[in-house]
């Protein structure tokens, strides 16, 4: 099983409307865990259904050495499928059923094979990752879509397969599925090619591949040292991009001075020779002497000046872009002391369900605090968010919020006018702030020259985040208590980072659900609450869910 890899050979792909992906790509994955990083929209996911089979290449070819499993980010199930024709089981085990209650039938036989401990197998598979509680006949309809997707994880792994391509498998899972995910790939012994926006899931695996202007680059070690080795080879060439900038203008400086000897040169030699009074033929002869020697200068100035010129262009393709978010939000400032919102009993009812038992839930915001709201998916989290904002009303309890502004980002980032352009929304948001301000703000949140003028519904997931957060963290007035829910779901990795440049810019409260500790850390949670059996409580540190 160690041996099992995976070869692309000059791997094309375009779209329909030929809109190129991939040129003539090669590469090998080795056995071991290989985490594939590269922005949204770069192509991981369809080179994983490239490999997978559910796209034809339009040139080279892939192969697959061993069986192949195949979770891709949405799953194709129907609703009313049991747990076990999700597995992939139902048949085996009907059949393994049928037998022990005495049906001797052949066709048991050979539908169940060698298989005869499938129903072991299979609870095992849903026991490692957290699903044993659900018996085999429960219908897909009825589970979270946390638990569809580890649904999805346990069919491939009980396919047994030799190499396993995951798109994005940690989405919608909370955080103890997470952490039951991490400890299955931890174990993993076959090839695993893994697209992953999660940091914590990427520090697990063996090397990183970066996708990156249809080429992959391999980096030895996890995402830690690939961001460390990404890090410093941006230093490296920025420092060769700065040498060759002060190259290129000391042989442009160089060549500029050479050109002024060679003037002064031959004024002051045509001047000689006409005192000497030099034979025509022969002061002809002199000048053009000292025109070819000039012309030799010039060309050997000019070409080393070329050299110069093509170092720097290659030294500025080696500099990554990095696009970070760097803003002052003064007008985001909240006093310590100053309560920004309280609630006391509140309650709220959601799909004719009482969400926050005993008493009600109770939770009290004052001042700049950053707290993380963290619970298995359908506690009622984004249910409390809409409460705090007043989205929904409770239907028991007391709730009280501040003077200050409170802005939400639902996970849909439905908060801006889609046919509006980023400016025309920006402008809605903070109508008295100057057009030059607002577009030195905008540029701050990366948005230059064209891209202010582009509809938000033509925008990527990064691009309408950043659309958002711009609208949001400056509106007038500024926001005191900003209230986010899953923020980075479907956000690539620069766009978090993004994200969290952002958040450490906002001065005022804020309260975020999301299952990403690394996400949480960096942005600098210093309160944690938990929502588990109705009930709304303080942790000393992020528990798992």
């Amino acid at each position: 099983m160690s041996d099992a890899f995976i070869v692309c050979s000059n791997l094309s792909f375009s779209w329909p409307d030929d809109t190129p992906v991939f040129s003539e790509l090669s590469f090998t994955v080795p056995g071991g865990r290989t985490g594939l990083v590269a922005p949204n929209g770069a192509g991981k996911s369809t080179l994983l259904r490239l490999i997978a089979g559910e796209l034809r290449p339009s040139g080279g070819s892939v192969t697959v050495d061993g069986v192949l499993g195949y979770l891709p980010q949405t799953l194709p199930l129907v609703g009313d499928l049991s747990v076990a024709q999700v597995l992939g089981v139902a048949e085996r085990i009907a059949a393994l059923h049928a037998i022990e209650a005495g049906d001797a039938s052949e066709e048991h036989f050979a539908t169940i094979g060698d298989d005869w401990d499938i129903e072991e197998r299979t609870r095992s598979e849903l026991d490692r990752l957290g699903l044993g509680e659900l018996s085999l006949d429960r219908r897909l309809h009825t589970l979270s879509g946390g638990q569809v997707v580890s649904l999805g994880l346990a069919a491939q792994l009980l396919r047994r397969p030799d190499v396993l391509l995951l798109d994005e498998p940690t989405n919608n899972l909370d955080l103890e599925a997470r952490h039951k995910l991490y400890d299955v790939l931890t174990e993993w012994s076959g090839c695993l090619l893994l697209v992953s926006h999660d940091r914590e899931l990427l520090d697990r695996m063996d090397r990183i591949a970066e996708l990156d202007q249809g080429e992959i680059r391999w980096y030895g070690g996890n995402f830690t040292a690939y961001t460390e080795a990404v890090q410093a080879a941006r230093e490296v060439a920025e420092s060769n991009l700065r040498n060759a900038e002060q190259e290129v203008k000391r042989e442009k400086r160089e060549m500029q001075q050479a050109r002024e000897r060679a003037d002064r040169r031959a004024s002051n030699a045509s001047k000689n020779l006409k005192n000497a009074g030099l034979a025509r033929i022969v002061a002809g002869g002199l000048k053009r002497s000292a025109q070819e020697s000039a012309g030799k200068a010039q060309e050997t100035h000019s070409s080393r000046l070329g050299q110069a010129k093509a170092r720097l262009d290659e030294a500025g393709r080696a500099v990554r872009d990095e696009d970070r978010i760097v803003v002052d939000l003064p007008d985001t400032t909240v006093p310590g002391g100053r309560t920004v919102f309280s609630g006391h009993g509140m309650r709220a009812r959601f799909d004719d369900r009482e969400l926050f038992g005993g008493d009600g839930a109770d939770l009290v915001i004052r001042g700049p605090e950053r707290i993380a709201l963290t619970g298995a998916n359908g506690v009622g989290k984004s249910t409390l968010l809409r409460l705090v904002n007043g989205d929904l009303e409770p239907s028991g309890g007391e709730l009280k919020r501040g003077e200050g502004r409170i802005a939400y980002l639902s996970q849909r980032l439905d908060l801006l006018d889609l046919d509006r352009t980023v400016a025309e929304n920006f402008a809605a948001y903070a109508p008295s702030l100057p057009d030059a301000k607002r577009m030195n703000l905008l540029a701050r949140f990366l948005f230059r020259g064209a891209r202010v003028n582009l509809p938000v519904g033509v925008l990527s997931g990064g691009e309408r985040l950043r659309a958002t957060l711009a609208c949001v963290l400056c509106a007038e007035p500024a926001p005191q208590l900003l209230l986010l829910d899953e923020p980075t779901n479907n956000l690539d990795l620069v766009s978090v980072g993004q994200l969290e440049s952002a958040l450490s810019a906002y001065q005022g409260a804020f309260v975020v659900v999301s299952h990403d500790e690394r996400f949480l850390a960096e942005i600098g949670v210093q309160r944690w609450l938990r929502l588990a059996d109705g009930q709304l409580r303080e942790i000393s540190a992020p528990e798992r869910v």
